[in-house]
């Protein structure tokens, strides 16, 4: 297979916006082979090339010139000219922060008794048996992860991270959430004494930026799937998955969005990411859509390429004492066509808002909201910005990186397993619930880590 190349330029200015405030941004395909042609073009037609991907012939440019697009397409150099265009990935969901806490010595403070979704996938038992995520890499393509993070900063290749939003470090982003953190605990947060521990705590994160505070372009989100799969001898991320807690609905085609060929483009990012072995693991979406039958609509990325989906479950009434941690989401997107697996997302059904309290795993009590017990505690950058906090939050943006995690110690305990045996490890280890066999919304079953760590 012929060595492939990335190109990375640094940008500047707002999102969606460069230096100056009238450019646009394009995604363009190479027509034939990508070469020094494409980039001259470009730049004969008043642009410059941000990011450019030889395995695709995908470019990225950007310009200020009225008259870019005609000349550029003039040029014969490119077989596309699209238009990018801005979307919001994540929408403002249920979250709650908990400020952050003392180091609290021998045990991480939230394990155990607070936060269920390790033992709902059975990590525990994975990491008896020596299955943590050692050696794997997943890219955590989000928006800012808080890179001085206690429960993060062991784990992040920081020299790998990169941001592809303009004026903007992989590192930064608004409020105190922040998506990309919470994610990147769920994966990766460190075994240590204090907070939360990853489902996969010894494997390396990589920071990928591609949304700011939850929205961001069809190039950045493919640039950063491109940047993450090329390998790190490449110039890449060298990523082994790719965790895309993202998502969006469009209509098929692209209806009167103009969206369509970019939704191609993002396929082909993905497709690429699958030839070169690494897993493309995406978010199945919040809108509970039956995504067999809804009609013109696509959801994106979860329907992208040759990636999988994974829809969300969550407990009813933890806080009492439930263990219904394979309950259904109230939310999550589902369709046997297009849900892999399922993972723990949470949820925030339960239908009055009384106290309840709690005990961390060593001392102490933790005292918040009934129902907020059953979402996903996770690493967050607080406020202000601290080292030690951490938030609640549901979606099947939390389910994703749940499964990223599994595959990571599948993929520990086989380094050098295909991406056809990863995926088929990955459902056939899954604990098969609702219908027998294929579900609409456990797809090929619930995630399960100790039985991923002994598969053959």
């Amino acid at each position: 297979m012929r060595k492939n190349t990335i190109l990375v330029a640094a940008v500047t200015g707002l999102l969606g916006l460069s230096a100056a405030a009238h450019a646009k941004d394009y995604v363009l395909t190479a027509r034939g082979a990508l070469g020094q042609a494409q980039i001259e073009a470009v730049e004969a037609a008043g642009g410059s090339v941000y990011f450019s991907h030889e395995g695709t012939g995908l470019v990225m440019a950007r310009s200020d010139s009225a008259a870019f697009e005609s000349q550029v397409k003039a040029s014969g150099a490119f077989s596309e000219v699209l238009l990018d265009q801005v979307v919001q990935w994540q929408k403002p969901g249920e979250e709650v922060l908990l400020e952050g806490d003392a180091i609290n010595p021998n045990d991480d403070t939230f394990y155990r008794f607070i936060q269920w979704a390790p033992q709902a996938v059975e990590a525990p038992a994975a990491w008896a048996a020596g299955c943590t995520g050692a050696g794997v890499r997943v890219a955590i393509l989000d928006g800012g992860i808080h890179s001085t993070h206690v429960d993060l900063v062991a784990n992040l290749d920081v020299a790998a991270s990169k941001s592809f939003v303009p004026g903007f470090a992989f590192n930064q982003d608004v409020g105190t959430f922040w998506h990309g953190t919470h994610v990147a605990g769920i994966v990766a947060a460190a075994d240590n004494s204090i907070g939360t521990v990853g489902i996969a705590p010894q494997a390396t994160l990589v920071g990928v930026k591609v949304l700011h505070n939850g929205s961001g372009s069809f190039g950045a989100v493919i640039s950063g799937i491109l940047y993450a799969a090329t390998p790190l001898a490449q110039g890449g991320g060298g990523a082994d998955i790719i965790n895309m807690s993202l998502g969006a609905v469009f209509p098929r085609g692209g209806g009167n969005t103009g969206a369509g060929p970019l939704v191609a483009a993002m396929n082909k990012a993905v497709n690429y990411a699958d030839r070169y072995g690494v897993l493309v693991v995406s978010a199945a979406g919040n809108e509970a859509l039956d995504l067999d039958h809804s009609g013109s609509l696509i959801s994106v990325p979860a329907q992208s390429g040759s990636g999988i989906a994974v829809s969300a479950t969550g407990p009813l009434a933890f806080a009492y004492g439930a263990t219904n941690f394979r309950r259904i989401a109230s939310y999550t997107n589902y369709g046997s066509s297009v849900i892999n697996v399922a993972a723990p997302g949470g949820d925030f059904m339960y239908p009055t808002n009384e106290l309840c309290t709690l005990p961390r795993s060593v001392s102490g009590t933790v005292t918040t909201s009934c129902w907020v017990f059953d979402m996903v505690i996770s690493t967050s950058r607080g406020a202000p910005a601290s080292t030690t906090s951490y938030s609640w939050a549901a979606g099947t943006s939390m389910a994703a990186p749940a499964a990223s995690a599994v595959a990571a110690i599948i993929k520990q305990r086989n380094p050098g397993i295909s991406l056809g045996a990863l995926k088929t490890t990955l459902a056939q280890t899954a604990d098969d619930e609702g219908k027998t066999g294929n579900d609409p919304f456990y797809g090929k079953g619930f995630v399960n880590a100790s039985r991923a760590c002994t598969a053959p």
